[in-house]
C-alpha cells in the first residue's frame, strides 16, 4: 500500500518547520516513491521519524554547535573535562572553533577549518568531508547532474536535494529492509554507526507511526 505524505500531517508532525524545509516538504513524495520509502507503512515511519530527530523537527538546518560548557561536556566527554584535557568553557560561543576541534583530523576533514565546513547538514546531518563525498557518489547513481556536495555543500540543503539526499542514502543503505522489521535500534546504527538519541527517535516513531500505520 502507498503511503501518501499530506501536507498537513507534516505540519502537524513538525509545527515550527525551518521556512526552507517547508519549499522542500511538497516535493517530499516524489523521492519517497522514486526509492520505495512509500510503498510500506513502516518504511515510512521509519524515515520520516529519522529525519524528524535529525532536523529537531524540521527546524534545524545546519547542526548548532553554539552550545554551553555543559552540553559540550556531555556530548564530547572524552575531550572535555572532566574526563578529557580540553576546557569546554574556551569553545563557548564559538562554532568554527569547536567543530574543528571535535571533528577535525578525523571522517576525511584535512583542512584546518574542514570540521567547521563540514558539520552537520541536511535532512540526515551528514558530518565529515568523506560523507559528503559519499553522498554525491550516491546521488549520481540516479541524478547524474548531482552537484559535488564537498565543493559546493550548502547544496545539500536546497529544495533540488535535500530530500533527494537523504531518500537515496536511505536505499542504498538497505534502510527499507531493515525498516520492515520494525527495530529502530537496528535502523539507527545502519543510518548512523550508532544509537545516539535512542528515546528521542523512539518518540518521533511513536509519533509517525499515530499517522501512517
Amino acid at each position: 500500500m502507498k503511503i501518501v505524505i499530506l501536507l498537513d500531517q507534516l505540519a502537524k508532525l513538525a509545527p515550527k518547520a525551518h521556512p526552507q524545509y517547508r519549499v522542500i516538504l511538497p516535493s517530499m513524495q516524489g523521492a519517497l516513491d522514486r526509492f520505495e520509502i512509500s510503498s510500506k507503512p513502516l518504511r515510512t515511519c521509519h524515515f520520516m521519524a529519522q529525519i524528524l530527530h535529525e532536523t529537531s523537527g524540521f527546524t534545524v538546518q545546519t547542526e548548532n554547535l553554539d552550545l554551553p560548557a555543559e552540553r559540550i561536556a556531555l556530548l564530547w566527554p572524552y575531550r572535555f573535562q572532566p574526563k578529557g584535557r580540553l576546557n569546554p568553557a574556551d569553545f563557548v560561543g564559538n562554532e568554527k572553533k569547536l567543530a574543528n576541534s571535535v571533528y577535525g583530523g578525523r571522517m576525511g576533514n584535512s583542512g584546518p577549518d574542514d570540521g567547521y565546513i563540514y558539520r552537520g547538514r541536511g535532512l540526515l546531518q551528514w558530518r565529515g568531508k568523506d560523507r559528503y563525498a559519499e553522498v554525491t557518489t550516491i546521488l549520481r547513481r540516479y541524478y547524474p547532474n548531482v552537484p559535488d556536495f564537498v565543493v559546493n555543500h550548502d547544496a545539500l540543503l536546497g529544495h533540488e536535494w535535500c530530500i533527494k539526499a537523504a531518500a537515496a542514502t536511505w536505499f542504498d543503505l538497505g534502510c527499507n529492509a531493515i525498516a520492515d522489521t520494525d527495530s529502530i535500534r537496528a535502523v539507527t546504527s545502519q543510518l548512523t554507526g550508532g544509537d545516539a538519541g535512542m528515546a528521542e527517535r523512539e518518540a518521533w516513531l511513536k509519533k509517525t507511526k499515530a499517522i501512517w500505520t
